[in-house]
């Protein structure tokens, strides 16, 4: 998709409009294609675009077209028999309040071959490369479970956004997807509310907030892909934030206004944390002291906290990594330990993750880019704290496998299809294959860039 000048103000005016609180809109089941519409849905043809008055569509994209299988096919299945086919990302948005919903798709096109990923609200990875083919099953069905917020607090107040965050799709009330890959097909989409899921916040900051634009990713973008439906992931995350400015913006207090008995809170910080300075400040003392603020505020509301040490910013001295994080990942292990509480060793796996790669392959975990590869760039990346897609997805992939060791009860909710993943047998960027979202703004470096 060309996102051009009217498209990326039409995106930024979806992400900040409409009302906080939106009724459940009456039509939630959707049969994509210009073929007959199946019984309860409403038709999306590729001029069905997002209007407020309508509280659904697509967002204007290029190359969107219908296939069907045939006036027979269309005849016995009107909604798996047509499709909306692309070779280029396209996105659909609904109106939708606060909360989680189960999202099922059907994907793929009944006349042709098809590879889609799909993506949720700010790039969060939901589905990667489902591949279908022409035929008997050419269009098959997949769910997952979206996380929609906004930033609406008890007695008429707010969390405190910051101004990259109001271009974001992450604190609004509606629901969007991204269909994106080699050529994205979508049937049709089927969007239910579920209050029982069960969800799993993340407190953290840049390294793993849902980051706006390429090239930057956060590892809680990657994580809802790792989970099926009935498991939200609610990223919390932003940029530039330690434990006393996430808590003093009123993200904590949000979290806590929302969590049930059974949801988790992965806290991951340190990076903006030690750059902190005054009397008294430090790893074993304010930090500490917060930690337990967070443990015990989340237990209080029946939650089960996480704690997760930083990752590794990437600093070599000739082939060894060195550390520059100081006390900090200590004091979240010593923490863990005195509060009883789950501990996912990032830090530890991702020293073996970068150790692995080294210092001229790690680049390719990391934010390092030419100048003019992405649009509004003029000069070269050179970013050694934040992560690329596929740095992210590693390092979600080391939070799985934190999760397995350290969080048995959630270990038994993620997808079935995973396999066990060891840090240093890393496959590699080259064969790393998750497609980039549509540039839907200018490039802009994320807050905290650590050093």
């Amino acid at each position: 998709m060309r996102t051009t000048r009217p498209l990326l103000n039409l995106l930024l005016a979806l992400a900040v409009s409409g009302p906080l609180a939106a009724a459940t809109p009456s039509i939630t089941k959707f049969d994509f294609g210009l073929g007959p519409v199946a019984p309860d849905c409403a038709a999306v043809t590729p001029d069905t675009l997002y209007t407020p008055a309508r509280g659904y569509g697509l967002l204007p994209s290029t190359g969107l077209v219908s296939s069907t299988a045939g006036d027979a096919a269309l005849a016995k299945d009107p909604l798996r028999a047509d499709a909306l086919v692309s070779d280029h990302p396209f996105y659909f948005v609904i109106d939708m309040p606060e909360g989680n919903y189960d999202v099922t798709v059907l994907l793929g096109d009944p006349a042709g071959d098809a590879d889609t990923t799909v993506k949720a609200e700010t790039r969060r990875l939901m589905l990667e490369s489902v591949k279908t083919f022409a035929g008997p099953r050419a269009v098959e069905s997949r769910s997952f479970t979206v996380n929609v917020r906004t930033p609406v607090l008890p007695r008429g107040r707010k969390v405190m956004l910051k101004e990259r965050e109001l271009a974001t799709f992450s604190w609004d009330n509606k629901l969007i997807l991204e269909f994106n890959g080699k050529r994205p097909a979508v049937a049709g989409v089927d969007i239910r509310r579920n209050d029982a899921a069960q969800t799993v916040f993340i407190a953290s900051d840049s390294t793993v907030t849902d980051q706006p634009g390429e090239p930057w990713c956060g590892w809680g973008q990657m994580l809802p892909r790792f989970f099926p439906a009935g498991v939200a992931i609610a990223n919390h995350a932003e940029s530039g934030l330690s434990l006393a400015s996430f808590r003093g913006s009123g993200r904590l207090e949000k979290i806590l206004t929302l969590i049930k008995h059974g949801d988790y809170v992965f806290i991951q910080f340190g990076h903006n944390d030690q750059k902190e300075k005054g009397e008294g400040v430090g790893a074993y003392t304010t930090y500490a002291s917060s930690l337990r603020d967070y443990i015990s505020a989340i237990r209080e509301k029946g939650g089960e906290p996480v704690l997760v040490t930083s990752m590794y910013r990437r600093r070599f001295t000739g082939t060894l990594l060195y550390d520059t994080l100081g006390d900090y990942p200590a004091a979240v292990r010593l923490i863990a330990e005195e509060q009883h509480v789950p501990l996912i060793d990032l830090h530890a796996m991702s020293a073996k993750f970068l150790s692995a790669l080294g210092p001229d392959l790690s680049k390719r975990a990391f934010v390092h880019f030419p100048a003019g590869t992405y649009p509004g760039q003029p000069k070269d990346m050179k970013d050694d704290t934040h992560f690329c897609a596929y740095g992210a997805y590693e390092l979600a992939r080391c939070v799985v496998e934190g999760i397995r060791s350290s969080v048995p009860a959630l270990a038994d909710r993620l997808a079935p299809d995973l396999t066990r993943y060891n840090p240093e047998m890393t496959a590699g960027p080259a064969d790393f294959t998750i497609p980039p979202s549509a540039p839907l703004s200018e490039v802009r470096i994320p807050d905290g860039d650590g050093k």
